[in-house]
């Protein structure tokens, strides 16, 4: 057999009965000082009917390791991970609601019934750890056929060719518009393309419930589909999907209106956006702000709050920790009965406890920071002086840890 062929056998699931299993990130107690009450990080949230340990949130990161769509080992090991430290959501990176949905090859896919099966193993050992899993629904639009980043030594603009696996040919977007020079050359998307996707979105989440995930996310940001019909840089349609600000969120409204149809009331729906394209002309925060009160009104629980990605020449005036905080408030401050969580460079645990005391989110979402330190959650537990629930597998290492030396 070969390494490939290895990489793709799918494990013995962890048989509960047998082995100890014991929900890890649960705070139990209060052992020191610093805000003056248990930190909120470490206090449990509930949405619809799904209980979160904490409000710590692993953001979805592509991993380019998928073959045909399919979820392997590799994905097992690296969310796995999180859920045995302690994150209390889990959410997988975009997997593309069709074939031609991907950006690249590698891409993880839920546009089959057959990719159901490789997620649900991995979901329920995230739940034996106590974490909840959610799936992330994307369409990658006309960023769509792409070399992963690591077969270009991190360029992402490189078109995959037929010969490789790519469909240059069979890209769509809301306007025959190049993301980049160079790029596939975009189709624009036709009625029944449009429609098409909607359904897709729709499957994918019925999909999603089949494989056990608590939570599904709409990729409605960073220049994929959704996002390139908000913006008037991407979406120049005359029809009823371009124009006005109405009729450019309406695919994001119609696939809203769709999944959470058949996604179950029980279960919590997010979306993310990019919350300005940073960028003359584009996408802002004010336009996020009027938009967030037409998902919440059709059933949407959680915005997701990231920025840019929709035109190569975007401004980011500066990439310091939580850039993208101010969206997130600024939408906890104009719009009611809505929860948000802002993505992007927090690494801080004071930081990430700050935003939630401030009231600027209701979870703190983390992407690169876990693939630098997967125990963030256990370390910032430790910084904050919680008493916190480690697996039983881990719990001999405890007493070394440097909370546990300074109060001894």
């Amino acid at each position: 057999m070969s390494t490939n062929q290895l990489f793709n056998v799918p494990l013995k699931p962890l048989d509960a009965s047998a082995i100890p299993v014991h929900p890890t990130g649960i705070a139990l107690q209060r052992v020191g000082e610093g805000f003056g009450g248990a930190p909120l990080l470490f206090k449990q949230i509930k949405i619809r009917d799904v209980q979160l340990k904490n409000r710590v949130v692993v953001s979805p990161m592509c991993q380019y390791s998928a073959v045909d769509g399919f979820m392997n080992t590799w994905h097992m090991t690296h969310l796995g991970q999180f859920g045995i430290r302690g994150a209390g959501l889990v959410v997988f990176e975009a997997s593309a609601v069709t074939e031609q949905g991907r950006i690249t090859p590698n891409d993880a896919g839920i546009y089959l019934d057959e990719h159901i099966a490789p997620m649900a193993q991995i979901v329920a050992f995230l739940h034996t750890q106590g974490a909840k899993a959610g799936l992330q629904i994307s369409h990658a639009g006309r960023k769509a056929s792409c070399y992963s980043p690591f077969r270009t030594h991190g360029e992402h603009t490189i078109v995959c060719p037929k010969e490789e696996g790519g469909w240059p040919d069979d890209v769509i977007g809301p306007s025959p518009i190049q993301h980049w020079e160079g790029g596939p050359q975009v189709r624009e998307a036709t009625k029944e393309d449009i429609q098409n996707v909607i359904k897709e979105f729709g499957e994918a989440a019925k999909r999603a419930d089949k494989a056990g995930f608590d939570v599904v996310e709409i990729h409605g940001a960073h220049g994929y589909l959704i996002n390139s019909f908000l913006s008037p840089l991407s979406n120049q349609r005359t029809d009823e999907y371009g124009g006005s600000f109405e009729n450019r969120i309406r695919l994001l409204l119609e696939i809203t209106e769709y999944v959470r149809s058949v996604w179950p009331a029980s279960k919590p729906l997010f979306v993310r956006l990019s919350c300005t394209d940073w960028a003359d002309g584009g996408w802002t925060g004010q336009d996020t702000v009027r938009l967030v009160p037409y998902l919440r009104d059709r059933g949407v629980d959680l915005i997701d709050c990231s920025s840019g990605g929709n035109v190569p020449w975007q401004k980011v005036p500066s990439h310091e920790q939580g850039w993208n905080v101010p969206f997130s408030r600024d939408i906890k401050q104009n719009v009611q009965d809505i929860l948000t969580g802002p993505v992007g460079g927090i690494v801080d645990y004071r930081f990430a406890e700050c935003v939630l005391q401030k009231g600027e989110g209701d979870v703190i979402f983390m992407a690169r920071e876990f693939l630098r330190q997967p125990t963030w959650v256990l370390d910032a537990a430790d910084n904050l002086e919680v008493e916190v629930t480690w697996p039983v597998q881990y719990e001999r290492s405890k007493r070394f840890t440097h909370r546990h030396k300074k109060h001894d």
